[in-house]
C-alpha cells in the first residue's frame, strides 16, 4: 500500500523533538540498505565483461554521473547510457549509440535477475510493522525503476509511503525529500527515524532535516569520527532495538 505524496504542512516538518518525542515513523533507504544493490550491480558487470574486476571503475563513473540525474540535469535513462559509454571509453572502447543501448539493456537485465533482499530486511520490516510503526521507503532513483524493484521483491506492500527523488523532484540529502516522507506518513520530523547505508546522504541528511539519522554500516569499516550526531548500526536486526531506545530517550 502506498500513500500519495503531499506537500509537507508546517506541523509535519516541525523540528521541535520535545513536542513529539515518541517514534512513530521509520524511513528506510532501498539500495544497499534493504536490497543488495552491490551484488546485483556486480552481476551486471559480469554479464558485460565476464568478470567484475572493473568494479572500482564502475563505482567511480557512477559517482560522476548519478548526481547529474538526482540534480535533474539529465533523466535516468540518459544517465545510464552516458555512464555506460564513459565506462567503456576509459577501458579504451569507443561505442556508438546503438551499441551503448544494447550493452546497457544486457547489463540491466542481468542486474534485475540478481535483485535480492538482504537476509535481515524482511524480519526487520515485520518487526517494525508489528511494533505499530508507519514505514516509508525513501530513495534517490527513478520512480518506475524503483517501484518495479520493490514490487518484484515483494516488499512494496510493506510501506505506507514510497518517496522517490525522481517523483518528488528533490533528492537526499536535501531536507525536502525527508519532509515529504514525514508528511506522507503523517508524522512530525522529530517522530521519524531514517536509516540508510550512506552516512552523508542518509544519516547526516536526515539529522540535518530534523529526523533521527541512523547510519547502516554493514562493513563496520566506516570512519570512527564525524558521525557522533547519528546512531550507527551494522545490520537491520539492530534497528528495532535502537528505535526502542530512541523512543525512551536513551540515545
Amino acid at each position: 500500500m502506498t500513500l500519495a505524496i503531499v506537500a509537507p504542512t508546517p506541523a509535519a516538518v516541525r523540528h521541535d523533538r520535545r513536542v513529539a518525542p515518541s517514534i512513530s515513523g521509520v524511513c528506510l533507504d532501498v539500495d544497499d540498505t534493504l536490497v543488495d544493490y552491490a551484488n546485483s550491480t556486480r552481476a551486471g558487470l559480469r554479464a558485460l565483461l565476464g568478470a567484475d574486476d572493473a568494479w572500482a571503475d564502475w563505482c567511480a563513473v557512477t559517482e560522476r554521473f548519478y548526481p547529474r540525474f538526482t540534480s535533474g540535469e539529465i533523466d535516468f535513462d540518459t544517465m545510464r547510457r552516458q555512464r555506460t559509454k564513459e565506462f567503456f571509453a576509459i577501458r579504451g572502447e569507443v561505442l556508438d549509440d546503438g551499441e551503448v543501448v544494447a550493452r546497457e539493456e544486457r547489463r540491466m537485465a542481468a542486474v534485475q535477475r540478481a535483485w535480492q533482499l538482504f537476509d535481515d530486511a524482511l524480519p526487520c520490516l515485520q518487526a517494525l510493522r508489528d511494533g505499530g510503526l508507519r514505514l516509508a521507503a525513501v530513495t534517490n532513483a527513478a520512480g518506475q525503476h524503483q517501484r518495479g524493484k520493490l514490487r518484484v521483491l515483494g516488499i512494496d506492500a510493506a510501506f505506507d509511503a514510497v518517496v522517490i527523488s525522481g517523483e518528488v523532484g528533490v533528492a537526499k540529502p536535501a531536507a525536502g525529500i525527508f519532509h515529504a516522507a514525514c508528511a506522507a506518513l503523517g508524522v512530525r520530523v522529530g517522530q521519524a527515524v531514517h536509516v540508510g547505508d550512506r552516512l552523508d546522504l542518509d544519516a547526516e541528511g536526515a539529522h540535518a532535516a530534523g529526523l533521527h539519522g541512523v547510519w547502516l554500516d554493514r562493513s563496520r569499516c566506516g570512519p570512527t569520527s564525524g558521525q557522533r550526531r547519528v546512531a550507527v548500526i551494522s545490520g537491520l536486526s539492530e534497528l528495532p532495538g535502537l528505535i526502542t531506545r530512541l523512543d525512551g530517550g536513551a540515545c
